[in-house]
């Protein structure tokens, strides 16, 4: 694999406890002026970052195993992505492409047209964030059928937006006392292997077939949406042939199959797609997170026929595919083909799942280890049980953060560690953060 050159030096550093004084400092300000209802995982504040570290205000250098929530997969400060944002902001910043268009928006399309799934004609639009993105590919769906209905799964994540909330299966903190929301939305069993059974992933889609068909009739639905492999609920990577049948029912029946590839694309996972895994080829693509090296795009990718549907003026938005971000986003593409982020990511499962395997081997509170790529997960219970541990599984978080590595949380009942590294992080510094999660897990379950 290509060798990769960092501008700032990839160590673990810690000068003072965390969080340390100028942190505290930034916390009162905030505290002051920043809503209370946004919350923040660490305790640290930034001041730079590159590669696989976060070197917070107080000089404290952490080694990012949360990566933005899978955005910066080619770093944080990928020296084209930065040239590129330069580059493009010394000529302009914005025009707003319903107004008056240029070609980086054009560019990022043909783009996305060669990546996504499928050799099929497609189009796309450019918009902000994912929420927004899956938002228009319900427009679409729903404006192309002229259905009503949509079909989620349990455990899913969508969005923070009306719509997006009523997609998305967890209440706290997510859903709780903001609706009502968006109506036609039906919730399916999704496919969760660690606590199936026996029901393998044929047996789970005719389940949420039979209740579609049962509870909603075919003809009333207009798309099926589902994240590939599960982002907030917990990292829930279906068994093997569940999203070939649900996609193959839904074309069979004129239903719209959307893949939210939020999380999982631009090689997250060890493939450009998760849907690439099983060879499925969905309608429509929503995107976002690391489609543009932490600049602020998303994109909805379809077939050309359901996209055309659309009439003029009922997509877009006035900040959609800004210029810079546009920019950014090549400059990442570009990115993720030269350094083969693709086989970076499968390098970074090999190494992890071997440490995580010999840890569960004498830990019985591991129950479970999945994932694909650079997106993995450790699911924690009482030993024994099924039962989660979600008390655990913050207390290793924070073991995690008090040394230096920050890691992320998740999943419905609150009981996931999940690992999403920037896709350049150096193998030696994966290595120690591996160690500093294996030793807090050994110390606090052992």
């Amino acid at each position: 694999m290509t060798e990769i050159s960092y501008r700032l030096p990839q160590q673990r550093v810690l000068q003072t406890e965390l969080p340390g004084p100028r942190s505290q400092e930034l916390a009162a300000r905030r505290k002051a002026a920043v809503a209370a209802g946004v919350g923040s995982t660490a305790p640290v504040y930034a001041a730079d970052a590159d590669g696989g570290v976060i070197v917070d205000v107080d000089g404290n250098s952490l080694i990012d195993l949360a990566a933005g929530i899978a955005v910066t997969n080619v770093g944080a400060s990928h020296p084209k992505v930065v040239a590129a944002i330069r580059d493009q902001a010394e000529r302009f910043t914005h025009t707003c492409f319903m107004v008056t268009p240029y070609e980086g928006y054009v560019e990022v399309c043909e783009r996305l047209a060669a990546v996504t799934p499928g050799d099929h004609e497609k189009r796309s639009v450019l918009f902000n964030s994912g929420a927004e993105a899956v938002e228009n590919a319900i427009k679409v769906a729903r404006l192309a059928t002229g259905r009503p209905a949509v079909v989620a799964f349990d455990h899913a994540y969508h969005g923070r937006t009306n719509l997006t909330m009523a997609l998305t299966a967890k209440a706290m903190p997510y859903k709780a006392n903001f609706g009502p929301f968006a109506p036609e939305v039906y919730r399916m069993p999704m496919s969760y292997p660690f606590r199936d059974g026996d029901r393998d992933g044929a047996a789970a889609a005719r389940e949420a077939i039979s209740r579609i068909e049962k509870q909603i009739g075919a003809t009333s639905v207009a798309a099926i949406i589902i994240e590939p492999i599960q982002g907030e609920g917990g990292f829930i990577v279906p068994a093997p042939g569940f999203l070939p049948a649900l996609a193959d029912w839904a074309r069979s029946n004129g239903v719209v199959f959307i893949a939210d590839e939020v999380q999982t694309g631009f090689a997250r996972t060890g493939a450009w797609f998760a849907c690439d895994h099983e060879g499925v080829v969905p309608d429509i693509v929503t995107m976002a997170k690391g489609i543009a090296g932490g600049m602020p795009l998303s994109a909805i990718t379809g077939r050309a026929d359901l996209m055309d549907a659309v009439h003029a003026g009922g997509l877009g938005g006035t900040y959609g595919g800004n210029p810079v971000a546009c920019a950014a986003a090549l400059a990442a593409i570009d990115a993720i083909d030269e350094l083969d982020l693709n086989a970076r990511a499968r390098r970074i499962e090999e190494l992890a799942t071997a440490r995580f395997r010999e840890l569960a081997q004498r830990i019985p509170a591991i129950g479970d280890i999945r994932g694909r790529g650079a997106m993995l997960a450790l699911e924690f219970v009482k030993p024994g049980t099924s039962e989660p541990d979600a008390a655990l599984t913050s207390a290793v978080a924070a073991r995690c953060l008090a040394q230096g590595v920050i890691t992320l949380t998740c999943g419905t009942f609150g009981n996931v560690i999940r690992l999403l590294p920037p896709l350049v992080i150096g193998e030696d510094l994966l290595d120690e953060a591996l160690t500093v999660l294996c030793t807090a897990i050994g110390d606090l379950a052992g």
